[in-house]
């Protein structure tokens, strides 16, 4: 057993800029990439999130590979998808993710079944992510969501999702109060290509006493730039970034890193911290950190 993690709420309730970084668990069970990874990070991140078969394609379970984070040192945060729970599943894997030294839980509606591999699967949406963030709230308060009193409270921190380069801003910042409404502690970004544009995000939610993570997306080549405009609402990667990409070519992943650098240098007067995802690049993570000065 590791030592005891120092906790993303301390990092972020003490006004420090906050580091997390994502995995996602394999398909399979060999598990070994992610954790010589992680070791690497230990006490460089204050936080390591850990996906809920995201994109709809199967992968081991958030819960294990959280506890597994936690035993080595990290302050693990466990996404919660309502595609594939109801809220009976959903509370009992949350009070499990208690008793094994969970804290942290960041709440998402999760992409529908058609988008992934196994297409025919039926999706559950028993509820949505803001519902979530009550049903936490009543766990936290003792009581499950049907209002019966439990036999030791969980304590969780609850996080969130928002996308700042959505067009139009207005639907997505209504979405914003309803979220910290029902419990919001913190909230992790969509990626972030364009820093003036999320000052303006920036400026439009401070009133709200919560902490904001912008989302870091390692772009590995422009090809991956290209599909995700194309693919992923809200996200804009700049012409000029894409020619960048195109012009390096076979260095086109260092570049990625490099413009992941300044993404974070530009956005960081602004926010709480960042979360930086590096799908298939997890290999950089530690490079981007000690460019980006950030531990």
């Amino acid at each position: 057993m590791g030592k005891e993690p120092r906790r993303l709420k301390e990092v972020l309730d003490s006004g420090q800029f906050a580091v997390t970084v994502e995995y996602n668990p394999p398909k399979g069970t060999n598990i070994s990439g992610v954790l010589d990874n992680a070791k690497q990070l230990v006490g460089r991140v204050h936080g390591v999130n850990v996906t809920d078969n995201t994109a709809a394609v199967v992968r081991a379970g958030s819960l294990p590979v959280c506890r597994l984070l936690y035993e080595m040192g990290h302050d693990p945060v466990m996404q919660l998808t309502c595609r594939d729970r109801n809220r009976i599943a959903m509370q009992s894997d949350l009070m499990g993710a208690h008793m094994l030294g969970i804290r942290n839980i960041l709440c998402l509606t999760g992409d529908y079944p058609t988008v992934g591999d196994h297409k025919e699967a039926k999706p559950v949406y028993d509820l949505d992510s803001v519902q979530v963030m009550q049903l936490v709230q009543g766990l936290n308060n003792g009581r499950d969501m049907a209002g019966n009193k439990l036999d030791g409270s969980t304590d969780f921190t609850i996080g969130a999702a928002v996308t700042p380069e959505a067009d139009p801003l207005g639907p997505m910042l209504a979405k914003f109060e309803v979220k910290v409404k029902a419990g919001a502690q913190f909230f992790q970004t969509q990626a972030i290509y364009n820093p003036d544009q999320f000052a303006s995000f920036m400026t439009a939610v401070r009133p709200y006493k919560v902490k904001v993570l912008a989302g870091i997306l390692v772009l590995r080549n422009h090809k991956m730039a290209e599909f995700m405009n194309a693919n992923i609402p809200g996200v804009s990667v700049p012409q000029q970034m894409i020619d960048e990409l195109k012009a390096a070519g076979p260095k086109s992943e260092d570049v990625g890193v490099e413009i992941a650098v300044r993404t974070i240098n530009a956005v960081r007067p602004y926010c709480d911290g960042v979360h930086i995802m590096a799908i298939k690049a997890t290999h950089r993570l530690a490079d981007i950190i000690t460019q980006a000065q950030l531990g």
